[in-house]
């Protein structure tokens, strides 16, 4: 598939809004959680909003811990609940996914802030040290 549509872009534009790298948009398609929305006539891929906004959804659930799996969960989903042809059972088993995903994301955002206050206090004792010289023995 090929297209001129202008409001697809180039990888290279999605990097820059995105923050990932190619080789990460590139990976995202290899394991199904992104599909360009064309193609140019060499075979470049194009990507559209709706798939710049799926990779900023996903960007930060990596630096949460979140495996590719639960990433391709999620994104399923998500589409499940948007799709106004799903059943209500589909719709929420998917929901409940949603829910799951979003409260393991606040847990973990907990965890990273304790883990963060602890680096902090750490780093304030090395200054405190710097300043006043090493601690002694007791």
């Amino acid at each position: 598939m090929t297209s001129t549509d202008p409001r697809l872009v180039h990888i290279g534009e999605v990097v820059d809004r995105t923050g990932l790298s190619h080789r990460t948009i590139r990976y995202y398609e290899e394991m199904g959680l992104l599909t360009p929305a064309g193609r140019t006539e060499g075979g470049f891929r194009l990507y559209d909003e709706a798939g710049i906004e799926r990779l900023l959804l996903v960007k930060p659930m990596k630096p949460l811990g979140f495996t590719i799996e639960q990433i391709g969960e999620l994104l399923r989903a998500l589409d499940t609940v948007a799709d106004p042809d799903a059943d209500e059972a589909r719709r929420a088993t998917a929901a409940a996914v949603v829910e799951r995903t979003h409260t393991s994301a606040q847990e973990r955002v907990v965890e990273l802030k304790a883990a963060t206050a602890r680096a902090e206090a750490f780093t304030e004792r090395l200054t405190y040290e710097m300043e006043t010289g090493p601690a002694r023995p007791r």
